[in-house]
């Protein structure tokens, strides 16, 4: 993995603590070797699935950031999709900021090295940019909309370090209203709270650890924030995800917070979980996610 030193750590510290397991020997070359329906409790045929997911609102396709078979994957699920229906993209990958950036790229206003460049994708991303670089291309081959859903680093560290009443107004305008930010709920507290003991040793103070959790659902509601927004102005579209898969366990990070903001707006909101390649330290138990989908 690529990238500066400081982003590295906050994407360990904040949100992207995914269960990551060795990468497998190699690459998809189909879409899927085995799809596991965590509500049926048996493996499902990858047509079937993709009619289900066809239908649904938002489909969340969680990734091990530095796993290149998932990212071929959401690749191939994204042109499987793309003949069924319009779609979007949102990225957790690319900050609010720099939408502008995207959308010039989109437009094939600039290049793929400009892109790179001037969203600052190294230091506030810096996975290997050939992961993610095929699925771009595939946006702007089909003009499909990407969205950046992240929040920029420097407001999630400052909440981290001083909390969210310090932020200024300038860095209120990359989230959403502070009473739409839900500390909640404890079921997702208590994981957060065991990643935060590791990585201090047992050495953290509750204060602190506030602050972290403060700044880990701020990472989500943002992106929920910016689902939300989408879903209003393109109601008809199918919005995919590419998002970690810390972010979508248990519906606990963006999934649930959507359907909570969108509930009023889009009564019967389908959404659908799809954990790519999960470790075995990740339970198969309903809840978790709709389904675990394993790469060849």
């Amino acid at each position: 993995m690529t990238g500066h030193p400081e982003m590295k750590f906050w994407a360990v510290l904040l949100g992207v603590w995914v269960l990551c397991c060795p990468p497998h020997a190699s690459a998809s070359n189909s879409i899927a070797s085995r799809i596991y329906n965590l509500k049926t409790e048996q493996n499902q045929e990858i047509g079937e699935v993709m009619q289900r997911l066809a239908q649904a609102n938002v489909v969340y396709l969680a990734e091990t950031h530095d796993r290149p078979q998932d990212h071929q994957t959401q690749l191939e699920i994204l042109r499987s999709l793309h003949h069924r229906r319009p779609l979007l993209i949102g990225m957790e990958m690319f900050q609010r900021p720099f939408q502008w950036a995207l959308n010039q790229y989109l437009a094939g206003q600039m290049t793929e090295a400009e892109l790179v460049r001037l969203t600052e994708y190294q230091r506030r991303w810096g996975y290997d940019w050939e992961m993610y670089a095929p699925i771009l291309r595939f946006a702007r081959e089909n003009q499909v909309p990407v969205i950046a859903l992240n929040t920029p680093s420097e407001v999630t560290r400052k909440v981290a370090r001083v909390g969210l009443d310090q932020l200024t107004l300038a860095e209120r305008q990359w989230i959403p209203p502070k009473s739409t930010v839900l500390a909640k709920p404890d079921a997702y507290r208590q994981r957060i709270r065991q990643i935060y003991d590791e990585i201090h040793q047992g050495k953290g103070n509750s204060a602190s650890f506030e602050r972290f959790f403060q700044a880990q659902v701020l990472w989500d509601e943002t992106m929920a924030h910016q689902i939300e927004i989408v879903l209003q102005r393109s109601p008809q579209s199918l919005v995919v995800v590419l998002a970690g898969q810390g972010h979508i366990l248990y519906g606990d990070g963006i999934p649930d917070r959507v359907q909570r903001r969108t509930a009023a707006r889009i009564p019967g909101l389908k959404q659908a979980t799809v954990i790519l390649n999960p470790s075995t330290d990740i339970p198969s138990e309903p809840g978790v996610a709709d389904y675990f989908w394993y790469s060849p």
